[in-house]
């Protein structure tokens, strides 16, 4: 199906999920800087990593709007500090006294953390940190999906800054949580398919301009 764009960072780590059989049919990925004259119309979605020219990207903030306002959906994990994503805030880094701080807690309950547990997000062989270690301010209206200990929202769904939908990530690619080892493994399946049906809601409200 390959309806689903990455965009290349240039770094390994989208370079694991070119690779990455898991992902073949779901996947097409385009360098960055090709954004401008890239033909979008075929996606359902895009999935845009940290690791991203974040400068690049306010400059063609515009194609990341039409994109959205076409009643499409954008991912993103990472830390912003770039004006490029609509609503979206600066990175908030958090201030760290135990790893108990970096426990990751189900705020509401939905189908892309469907029977996943809250310790397989926080702890990754022993080690706390790896999901999120601060947050983005939310936009107004936004759906918040999963906090820190201090109520910070690291995950969430903004449907009002476009007539697309957004979801926020402040953490590492949730692409990449799909082993078997926990149930975090779940992750990334269950957000390929969440996008495809988001994406199908969005078409049959007619949203797009």
């Amino acid at each position: 199906m390959n309806d689903i764009l990455m965009l290349h960072s240039g770094s390994h780590f989208v370079d694991a999920r070119m690779n990455d059989l898991c992902y073949k049919n779901d996947l097409a990925f385009l360098d960055v800087y090709e954004l401008p004259d890239a033909d979008l119309e075929p996606y359902v979605g895009m999935v845009i990593p940290g690791l991203i020219d974040q400068e690049f990207l306010t400059k063609e903030k515009e194609c990341i709007r039409r994109f959205l306002d076409s009643g499409k959906v954008l991912v993103f994990s990472g830390h912003l500090f770039r004006p490029w994503l609509p609503g979206g805030s600066n990175f908030v880094p958090k201030t760290i006294r135990s790893h108990r701080d970096y426990y990751v807690s189900i705020h509401r309950p939905h189908p892309i953390f469907e029977g996943v547990l809250p310790e397989d997000m926080t702890y990754k062989q022993g080690v706390a940190g790896f999901f999120a270690r601060g947050h983005h301010p939310v936009p107004e209206g936004a759906e918040v999906l999963l906090t820190l200990p201090g109520g910070e929202p690291i995950v969430y769904i903004d449907r009002n800054s476009t007539r697309g939908t957004i979801l926020v990530h402040s953490g590492n690619d949730l692409l990449g949580y799909h082993s078997n080892d926990n149930t975090s493994g779940r992750i990334g399946p269950q957000l390929l398919r969440w996008i495809r049906d988001e994406h199908r809601q969005l078409q049959e409200k007619g949203v797009a301009i």
